[in-house]
């Protein structure tokens, strides 16, 4: 739950995980600058992160992926199994970083360079928290794609047979779900199919619901790797 001032203002609750202290501290001045925004704690390593994580309780996680003791990866998996309602932002040094994508794998909501200027910094966390958005939709989409096809997975199955959710979408919900695939934001998302952004915000919480997935980011990963996407081929339905 967001931590709430004595005027009753919520604020979104974060979590620092990094080993280096200087970024730490970098992040908390930027982000103690704004009103909405609180930090919990701050961890050196993934293990105490998920142990600060289980005791603060925090709306966001920012998390490194090379740390001692426990990576960054492990730390994710264990934060969103065990506290599903805290959403985690990887660090990376790199946009085309295997880690970020083990990272998104792992359950975490988006991914951010860790040169990220002050501004979207602050709107990341925002977005993240507010779960409506995806952090880089197209820097994301583009990491998903290297790394699918670095794979080298044989063409999938027909739709229907790769999950059998699949065949719970509509039509209409399907080809949201690959433009969300494609990193295109509501209001393109509204602009390319004619409907209103409450109709696609709609479509969107539906679809979620359906795939039994977190938020936008693990749509993006699930059309991936269940072949709803071929990289540099467009959808394949």
């Amino acid at each position: 739950m967001p931590e709430t001032t004595d005027q009753t203002t919520a604020r979104i609750g974060v979590l620092l995980v990094d080993d280096q202290p200087l970024l730490r501290m970098g992040f908390r001045l930027i982000l103690e600058g704004e009103d909405d925004l609180a930090i919990l704690g701050e961890a050196s390593d993934g293990a105490e992160g998920v142990a600060l994580a289980a005791k603060m309780k925090p709306d966001v996680v920012l998390m490194d992926v090379r740390m001692p003791v426990m990576d960054g990866i492990e730390a994710t998996g264990r934060i969103v199994r065990e506290h599903p309602e805290a959403k985690v932002i990887i660090l990376t040094t790199f946009d085309l970083d295997e880690y970020a994508f083990a990272g998104l794998q792992a359950g975490a909501s988006a991914f951010l360079l860790k040169d990220v200027a002050p501004e979207e910094l602050v709107n990341a966390v925002r977005l993240v928290a507010s779960g409506d958005a995806v952090v880089a939709p197209r820097v994301t989409a583009r990491l998903l794609e290297t790394y699918v096809r670095a794979g080298g997975a044989n063409r999938p199955a027909p739709a229907p047979e790769r999950d059998p959710l699949l065949g719970d979408l509509t039509p209409r919900e399907l080809e949201v779900l690959g433009a969300m695939a494609e990193g295109l934001s509501n209001a393109e998302i509204a602009h390319r199919f004619f409907l209103s952004e409450a109709t696609v915000k709609t479509h969107v919480r539906r679809i979620l619901t359906k795939l039994h997935l977190r938020d936008r980011v693990q749509a993006v990963v699930y059309a991936y790797e269940t072949g709803l996407v071929i990289p540099s081929q467009g959808l394949d339905y």
